[in-house]
């Protein structure tokens, strides 16, 4: 049975702080005015033995004095007294310890030819340089910061000198000589001078004294990396790495990726010899030579036509046609990486299949070295490349010629995308894309019926052609039959999941059908993939608008106003409903907005100024209408609408107003008859064929056309000068909701509108 056994601690003899706590109860402080050595330590500590009586003051100014006993004076809690006596009121300082020796010496002025002066002023210097190296490299001057950063470490390596002369070299600054072999380096590195950097960077990682110099191995792997000495940079990016703590995770990462980096760059190189191998691999299939009769013979003839199509031959293809797109896939993904452009990275693939036993693939790299430039949109270089293809076999042609007549289509030149259109379906009939491109042609002159034969076709050699399948979508709805429309969209959309197109073709249709429902059920299937496209999402409000659903229709409506803030549709549609929900400050901005887009439409700025009206501000409706007047001196309405406020607020104006609205008026009658006389004129000198008729004629013309210069001319009439001048208005947003009236005034005899029912457009009392 085993017992519990109590260690107890053991004693640890080295502990520095030990025995300070102890006490010794054999200590009698009784004895230690007998003591030799503490009396002998008592009087060297203050150069004279404590006298036997001492007198003190005491807070009242009462002596009080230390007894004697045997004639051995009694300790004290004090050494010496705090030196508060009589001496200290008549003016004497305040020195308890006795240290006071009169006055404190001048100090001392800097020697500036002393040696320690002199170093201190050049270490100064150099710090002034490494900031104004690091201040031009950040302007940009490469050149001057790496002037400054020599500079600097010559005046450093003096300063090294001077304190190795002086004898201080255990005060040299390490940190100083860091920043300037490190500044220098990094200055190096910047004017492309890499040997000169690395030489530096070398100083700093070779001195032990430098305790985090090793980090800076990763900047030499950058410098190795631009040099393209891609496993030297992995070999300093893994030297620094191993000096990286781990609790510095970031800088680890950073560096993880620098390797990854160099490690793909080295690939190049492999990458060029993996594709060699790959092409060297041998297939062990017989080519086609042996399936060609040599003669005439039956029997040979016979047994090549046995063997033609057996199982073994189609084990070849099957393993001649795998290696072809293992070759293909496989110089698609290195050509654009192999070089520093893509063009020299297929030229490299080219060459290298041309030397192989895949030869035929050589043409299909180079086109699709030629869609490379589609994609990048160089459509100069893709023609020129298309075209070295027009006498190559006829698949290749049937290719190139495919590409090029697309090309054309885009830039409108449908004569020559016809052309090469032609040329790629004579060339292959069964391509599928030469027949799409030829029913695009047939599209754009609108025969629609022989366009979709086209599709139809292109699609019965390949039924996943979605291209075609989308365009004969399109051409149905242009030949107004729906429901082939519907079920090719529909077709494409179990095909391609969530395409915006096909989803947008698919809404419309239902529209045009009148299944509102279902147009926006697709559309809003639609925004879940283009949640910002601000013609979806006004078409989203339009179809609630429809509906009823004001609140759907303004939150859509609103939306694609904020993605994009000039559709005037969207615009006008926001004001009106702002004005029927009686937010006219609201409907404010949307039409100043609209303003601003169609500045010369008076349409807008009037409803900006009927909002001011309808929202009570009569004094900011007036001021607008103003700004309108002068825009646009002869526009009716505006002047109506400034005679009727001027008159309820009853001002001066109105007489101006109203006689400038007279002036409008006379004119567009004038103008509506000049126009008119001009018109019967031009009749009756057609049918007299006069000379008088003629200078008649042109006269009146002349005088028209001054008349059609002035604005307003295509106004229609609005009243006669020999009548009455109606100051009437209509308002452009439409008449407003009646609002209960809280008070009724008295009519007098001074009223000058007594007669007349006050409505709000007045302004209240």
């Amino acid at each position: 049975m085993m017992q519990n056994v109590h260690l107890a601690p053991e004693e640890d003899e080295d502990d520095l702080y030990s025995g300070y706590n102890d006490y010794n109860p054999t200590f009698d402080t009784e004895d230690l005015e007998n003591d030799t050595a503490f009396q002998q330590a008592a009087r060297t500590s203050h150069g004279r033995r404590p006298p036997s009586k001492t007198t003190l003051s005491s807070s009242m100014g009462r002596p009080v004095t230390g007894a004697a006993q045997d004639g051995v004076s009694r300790p004290m809690t004090a050494v010496q007294a705090a030196g508060y006596t009589k001496a200290a009121i008549r003016g004497s300082l305040f020195d308890p310890l006795g240290q006071a020796r009169g006055p404190a010496p001048p100090l001392e002025m800097k020697n500036p030819d002393s040696s320690e002066e002199k170093i201190r002023q050049l270490e100064k210097k150099v710090n002034e340089l490494v900031e104004e190296s690091c201040i031009a490299n950040s302007c940009g001057d490469l050149t001057l910061a790496l002037e400054k950063a020599k500079e600097a470490g010559r005046k450093e390596r003096v300063l090294v000198r001077q304190r190795e002369q002086t004898a201080t070299s255990e005060s040299i600054n390490l940190d100083l000589t860091y920043s300037v072999l490190f500044n220098l380096a990094s200055q190096y590195a910047a004017n492309e001078m890499y040997a000169e950097a690395l030489n530096t960077y070398q100083v700093i990682v070779k001195n032990k004294m430098f305790n985090n110099g090793g980090r800076l191995k990763v900047n030499m792997g950058n410098i190795y990396l631009k040099q393209r000495n891609y496993s030297k940079a992995i070999k300093f990016y893994r030297m620094a790495l191993d000096q990286i703590p781990s609790v510095h995770k970031d800088m680890r990462i950073k560096i993880m990726q620098n390797i990854g980096v160099a490690f793909i760059k080295t690939g190049h190189e492999q990458m060029k010899k993996a594709f060699q191998k790959l092409l060297a691999v041998p297939l062990e299939v017989d080519y086609d030579d042996k399936y060609v009769s040599p003669n005439d013979d039956p029997h040979t003839n016979l047994l090549i036509e046995a063997i033609k199509n057996d199982s073994l031959r189609q084990i070849e293809r099957e393993r001649k046609s795998m290696a072809e797109d293992y070759i293909m896939a496989a110089a698609k993904l290195i050509a654009p990486v192999l070089e520093p452009s893509f063009a020299a990275g297929y030229d490299w693939c080219v060459e290298a299949v041309k030397a192989s036993h895949y030869v035929e693939l050589a043409n299909d790299l180079e086109i699709n070295k030629a869609t490379t430039y589609l994609r990048q949109r160089d459509f100069n270089q893709a023609l020129e490349a298309f075209k070295t293809f027009e006498r190559k076999d006829s698949r290749v042609k049937s290719a190139a010629a495919t590409n090029l007549s697309f090309l054309y289509y885009l830039e409108k030149e449908l004569t020559q995308a016809t052309t090469y259109a032609d040329l790629a379906v004579s060339s292959d009939r069964y391509n599928p894309a030469a027949l799409t491109n030829k029913g695009n042609t047939v599209f754009a002159n609108e025969d629609y019926e022989k366009a979709a034969e086209f599709y139809k076709e292109a699609l019965r050699n390949d039924c996943s052609c979605t291209e075609a399948l989308y365009n004969l979508g399109l051409t149905y709805k242009k030949l107004n039959r729906i429901d082939g429309a519907l079920d090719c969209f529909l077709k494409l959309h179990a095909i391609l999941g969530n395409s915006a197109q096909v989803l947008h073709q698919i809404a419309d249709i239902y529209e045009i059908m009148e299944d509102p429902n279902q147009a926006i059920e697709w559309l809003m299937q639609l925004i879940s993939v283009v949640p910002t496209d601000p013609h979806v999402l006004s078409k989203l409000g339009k179809l609630y608008d429809k509906e009823g659903d004001k609140s759907q229709a303004y939150h859509y409506y609103y939306e694609s106003y904020r993605y994009f803030p000039s559709n005037i549709e969207v615009i006008e549609w926001l004001g009106a409903y702002c004005i029927d929900t009686q937010f006219c400050e609201k409907a404010i901005e949307y039409f100043e907005r609209a303003a601003l887009i169609l500045p010369t439409q008076v349409k807008w700025q009037l409803m900006v100024a009927s909002c001011y009206r309808r929202s009570g501000n009569y004094q900011k409706a007036l001021e607008k209408y103003k700004v309108i007047h002068q825009k646009f001196p002869e526009n009716v309405e505006c002047l109506r609408f400034l005679v009727r406020l001027c008159t309820d607020m009853g001002l001066k104006e109105v007489h101006e107003y109203l006689t400038k609205l007279k002036k409008v008026e006379k004119l567009k009658e004038i103008r509506e008859q000049r126009i008119k006389s001009g018109r019967d004129g031009s009749a009756r000198n057609r049918r007299e064929g006069s000379a008088g008729g003629d200078a008649g004629g042109s006269k009146g013309e002349r005088l028209s056309a001054k008349l059609k210069a002035l604005p307003g001319t295509s106004e229609p009439y609005e009243s006669s000068s020999s009548k009455a001048i109606d100051a009437s208005y209509t308002d452009p947003l439409g008449p407003q909701a009646e609002r209960p009236k809280t008070a009724a005034r008295k009519r007098t005899e001074e009223d000058d509108f007594a007669d007349e029912e006050l409505g709000e457009d007045l302004l209240p009392e």
